[in-house]
């Protein structure tokens, strides 16, 4: 019960970070949603063994979690929950490459390590931008805005009944565990037998639920549209931020910023 009420909180939690009135909270939604999108492509572009090379790509995070007045912990821990999945996807890779590909004095480091590494500041990269536009847009607008950007309508409603979905799944799945607590008797009750009939009525009662606000939606008028509280005008505020990270990114990605640097501080420190 403690994890489900939990994941709840944490899901309002995101809700209210995107209540903030920051500089980059009153930005349009379609603008942060293009320069997450670029600054992905921009990650995942990458050559398999580039590691050195993408360390400066986390001036991003660093810079939208500053300005957008985020908790760095807090998007952090949510980094590191979501990271391990990266290190599976590249756990392997140490055993089958063994090319060395880089010499630090004694120490040689295989391609396979190299591939490895890469794949999890990748995966670091991707979530945190992943999980700082929700926390500056909300992931109603964000919806509404992959809408405008031209994604069909029919694809962002599902995406945001999904994403509504899942509190109601939270609800219900609290309510029930909480029953099932109390009606246990020490460790009796709380086993694996009751545990399959427990999920069976989690699905009928979100089920019976979703339904019934589905029909108070269609009461209160919804046609499958899109309505917020805020205006939706792409101006030169946002022109400017989307043509600055643009540019920043397609510089980092040209050229290799720490190799650069590397070469300058050998060739004029003896």
């Amino acid at each position: 019960m403690a994890s489900l009420d939990g994941a709840l909180l944490d899901f309002k939690r995101m809700e209210r970070l995107a209540d903030g009135e920051s500089p980059l909270h009153r930005l349009e939604p379609r603008a942060k949603l293009l320069v997450t999108l670029l600054f992905m492509a921009t990650v995942i572009s990458y050559d398999r063994y580039a590691v050195t090379a993408m360390i400066p790509l986390f001036i991003f995070p660093v810079v939208m979690l500053s300005l957008g007045n985020l908790p760095p912990a807090y998007i952090a821990g949510k980094i590191a929950l979501l990271t391990p999945f990266a290190v599976a996807a590249g756990f392997f890779n140490p055993l089958f490459d063994h090319e060395v590909l880089l010499r630090i004095g004694s120490l040689e480091i295989t391609g396979g390590w190299l591939s490895f590494t890469s794949i999890l500041l990748r995966g670091m990269l991707t979530i945190g931008g992943g999980l700082i536009l929700v926390a500056l847009t909300g992931f109603p607008a964000i919806c509404r805005a992959l809408e405008q950007l031209g994604a069909p309508r029919l694809f962002a409603v599902q995406l945001l009944f999904l994403y509504r979905y899942l509190f109601v799944l939270l609800e219900e799945g609290g309510t029930l565990s909480r029953a099932r607590e109390l009606r246990s008797v020490g460790k009796r009750g709380l086993g694996m037998r009751s545990f399959a009939p427990l999920i069976g009525h989690l699905l009928l009662r979100t089920w019976r639920r979703a339904e019934r606000i589905h029909l108070a939606m269609l009461a209160r008028g919804f046609t499958g549209e899109f309505h917020t509280t805020r205006e939706s005008r792409f101006g030169g505020r946002e022109l400017l931020f989307l043509s600055g990270w643009s540019t920043l990114f397609i510089t980092l990605r040209l050229w290799n910023l720490p190799r650069l640097l590397g070469t300058l501080v050998t060739e004029f420190i003896p």
